[in-house]
């Protein structure tokens, strides 16, 4: 995807399914605050969207998914409150996905570094091109990571793995956050908004609520013991039996039948 519009962040649609781009590929899509700003409204916009049912992140340009925090932004800060307030900034909106109803893929071509890296973490699914490179090097620049990723590695790969990649700064290969359990599927580069749109494609074809009831049920229960983790699914599972879409579901099944989902 390369969008020949000025905005930091551009939008195509595809059905059900909508392609977010971060758009400033002259900067390596570095995550300023005009670019951070622009993508929360736009999620939070489709979002709300009962037509769209999926979301694809991804960079503009084959160099990079995003290059981080805008550096520069970040020399600008001179005091702790303002660092944290950075760091908040942008935690906002890795929270603001995590807690979004939608599917999100997170289509990672080229360079994930830092914020980026940390954006990428905050999808539930990460597709990455053959050519992709992840790392966390904020220790090069007399920080640490701040928009979640001293957390969300930890999360995702275990304590040891997180930090390795957040005290060394070094950086990995696609095969190697494929193999660490950072990424869920490695792709070549030409294919990869193609593979993260059939992915797209097949959870929209699935009953929306059920998808939103999965996305909640695993992102609570992974941080609680296993016995809270379990009620908070079985109150899921409960809420989806009341719904329209599960007399549907269970009813198509039944009759071998394509079932149409209402959302309801």
């Amino acid at each position: 995807m390369n969008p020949q519009s000025s905005e930091p962040v551009a939008v195509a649609r595809d059905g059900a399914v909508a392609v977010v781009a971060l758009n400033r590929p002259q900067a390596l899509n570095a995550l300023n605050a005009e670019l951070l700003d622009k993508l929360s409204q736009t999620l939070r916009e489709l979002d709300a969207d009962p037509l769209v049912r999926a979301i694809i992140v991804t960079g503009a340009g084959s160099k990079a998914f995003a290059a981080g925090a805008d550096i520069g932004e970040l020399n600008a800060l001179r005091s702790a409150f303002t660092g944290a307030t950075k760091a908040r900034n942008g935690q906002a909106v890795t929270l603001q996905i995590e807690c979004m109803k939608k599917a999100f893929i997170m289509a990672v071509n080229g360079f994930a570094l830092g914020g980026g890296c940390e954006l990428a973490m905050a999808g539930d699914i990460i597709i990455a091109s053959d050519n992709a490179k992840f790392v966390q090097p904020e220790v090069n620049l007399g920080l640490m990571p701040g928009f979640g990723g001293s957390q969300r590695t930890t999360r995702l790969v275990g304590k040891g793995m997180a930090m390795y990649l957040c005290l060394t700064a070094e950086t990995i290969d696609a095969q190697e956050a494929l193999r660490i359990g950072l990424v869920q599927k490695v792709v070549p580069q030409p294919d990869l908004l193609d593979e993260a749109k059939r992915i797209a494609q097949t959870i929209a074809g699935k009953a929306p609520l059920a998808v939103e009831g999965t996305k909640r049920a695993i992102n609570a229960g992974a941080h609680l013991p296993i016995a809270d983790a379990l009620e908070v699914e079985a109150v899921e599972f409960g809420t989806l039996i009341s719904t329209a879409d599960f007399k549907e579901g269970t009813s198509a099944f039944l009759e071998k039948r394509k079932p149409n989902w209402s959302g309801r």
